[in-house]
């Protein structure tokens, strides 16, 4: 009886642990996307998380969320000294995100200022 309740219990580890592994490692998709940063913040209740939108138009369907990971301190200070400034963005997309990770798929690997397209010289 524990030999089967340990194998179980192994096994439900192992397939976490794999789940978690592809998550984590393998993207989905890599791009760039480019707006004003209009939103950056670090919110949750019991595990906080870097969330941010960018402004990709005048609507209000062309808003690109995003998550960043804590282990970008570099990203994360960039993002809060370009609050309201046009950034263009690398980003990595993944199939699934854990809570603890981010809200949204996406997750910003770097940045940089960009010269605003409507008020170009």
């Amino acid at each position: 009886m524990k030999k089967a309740l340990f194998i179980t219990l192994g096994t439900i580890v192992v397939l976490f642990l794999i789940v978690y592994a592809f998550i984590y490692f393998v993207p989905y998709s890599q791009g760039y996307r480019s707006g004003e940063l209009i939103k950056f913040s670090n919110k949750g209740v019991l595990v906080k998380t870097w969330e941010g939108e960018i402004s990709q138009g005048i609507s209000g369907a062309q808003i690109f969320s995003f998550s960043v990971l804590d282990k970008e301190k570099e990203v994360i200070q960039q993002l809060k000294d370009y609050q309201g400034r046009y950034v263009k963005v690398t980003y990595v997309e993944r199939f699934a995100t854990f809570f603890w990770l981010g809200d949204t798929k996406y997750f910003i690997t770097e940045v940089q200022e960009e010269q605003s397209p409507h008020f170009r010289k």
